[in-house]
């Protein structure tokens, strides 16, 4: 437990990388929740600083790292440093926030989890997919029963992105395609819902002429009868349904991916008139009960939960335990693609 005498008001915060996670999740995020501000940021882009946080200092990241002012740290940088980064700011006495994908294999994962306690400091992971709409609504339904027992779940998250941009995402380098990029959202809200399967069976390509790295993956986790599905393809003019649930009572179908991403590009912000809210045309609908209306998203809760664990009145948003067992079922699927079997999980 802190000492109540040694916790701030507010907790002051330094960002590691101004990108797209940094600029349009952390940044905005960060500066609605009352008891955190953003002091300082790691990044080239200094101009984009100065337009959108004139009051933020940019740093080297070393000096950030080291900078005695900062309590918390945002790891929102390529993937590939994402574990070199987060025990540099452990080390330093902070408490951290990394974005997923939170290392790129699991045994990092387990030592920046064991150093974090070691270290008395708060350590999670931004699995902000968690908090979309069309999650919560899914797990409501599970957990009200109204599926009955379940059978299959599929979870696709695709897009039509048939010209492979120039950023590290789309290159061959660790922690690039996008089984590293998506992947670690939809596994992570598989957890969620019925913890670490069976066993795994994966495919993964490339399947734009120009690409370099992986762009379309198909996982199926096996939990005793139960099917889970997690799907992304990089050129599709159609999207699949986001969500598919069979049960034996109902199924649940859902068009449509959570709108929080594009509002908070477009400047929304959470408090604001329609913040998390999707339109009734977008819900989705049980085969036999119609229509559900869908559970506003609610990211802002990611960076509340954590505050309250720097005071020591909760549990961190998102556990290290939690988001390494995400990294297992990554490695797993990777060694299924490589060597074409089903791979079994503890």
């Amino acid at each position: 437990m802190p000492d109540p005498l040694l916790i701030p008001d507010v907790f002051r915060v330094g960002l590691v990388g101004y990108g797209l996670a940094g600029a349009s999740f952390h940044a905005p995020l960060i500066a609605r929740e009352p008891a955190l501000s953003l002091r300082a940021i790691a990044t080239r882009n200094a101009e984009a600083v100065a337009r959108d946080w004139p009051g933020a200092r940019v740093l080297s990241v070393e000096d950030l790292l080291a900078d005695p002012e900062l309590e918390l740290i945002v790891v929102a940088s390529p993937n590939d440093s994402h574990a070199a980064l987060a025990e540099q700011a452990l080390r330093a006495g902070k408490h951290v926030v990394v974005e997923k994908p939170f290392t790129l294999e699991s045994g990092a994962a387990a030592r920046l989890g064991a150093l974090a306690r070691e270290k008395h400091r708060c350590l999670t992971v931004f699995q902000n997919r968690r908090w979309d709409g069309d999650f919560l609504t899914v797990r409501q339904l599970i957990e009200q029963g109204r599926l009955g027992k379940l059978y299959s779940f599929e979870s696709h998250f695709d897009r039509f992105r048939p010209q492979v941009k120039k950023r590290w995402k789309e290159e061959d380098v660790p922690g690039g395609g996008t089984l590293w990029d998506l992947g670690p959202h939809l596994v992570d809200q598989a957890l969620q819902l019925f913890g670490m399967p069976d066993s795994i069976i994966a495919d993964v390509g490339r399947q734009r002429a120009e690409g370099k790295a992986v762009d379309w993956f198909h996982l199926l986790l096996r939990y005793g009868e139960l099917r889970v599905i997690l799907h992304s393809g990089s050129v599709v003019h159609e999207p699949w349904p986001r969500f598919v649930v069979q049960g034996e009572a109902d199924a649940y179908l859902k068009h449509g991916l959570d709108p929080q991403e594009e509002q908070l590009k477009a400047g929304l912000r959470p408090g604001m008139a329609g913040w998390g809210a999707e339109p009734p045309e977008r819900h989705g609908r049980l085969s036999r009960g119609g229509s559900v209306p869908t559970v506003p998203g609610r990211y802002e809760e990611f960076y509340r939960q954590l505050v309250l664990a720097m005071r020591g009145e909760g549990p961190v948003p998102v556990t290290a335990e939690s988001a390494a067992q995400v990294i297992q079922v990554l490695e797993a699927a990777q060694r299924s693609a490589e060597e074409g079997r089903t791979v079994p999980l503890d």
